[in-house]
């Protein structure tokens, strides 16, 4: 636990609190833990996947690592094509 300074504790009066830690300048912003107790269920959901949603998931990495460009369509076929290469 930190214990707020007085500098610290004005900050938070601020409508969108920030606190930036200066070794890697990543910025967070802070929440009282009322309304993150509030809102937590909707970031994250610790259920289990459907099918669907599963599905839907592989679809989106496969998407985002370039599995659905056109130049991968090589590799749908490849051992056909190898094996016409080599009989």
């Amino acid at each position: 636990m930190i214990e707020l300074t007085e500098q610290q504790r004005l900050e938070l009066a601020a409508p969108e609190p920030v606190a930036i830690d200066p070794q890697t300048q990543e910025t967070y912003v802070l929440v009282r833990k009322a309304v993150y107790e509030r809102i937590k269920n909707l970031l994250y959901d610790d259920g289990e996947w459907t099918d669907a949603e599963l599905r839907l998931r592989l679809a989106q990495s496969a998407a985002a690592n370039g599995w659905d460009e056109p130049e991968m369509d090589e590799y749908d076929h490849y051992d056909a094509n190898r094996a016409k290469q080599c009989p």
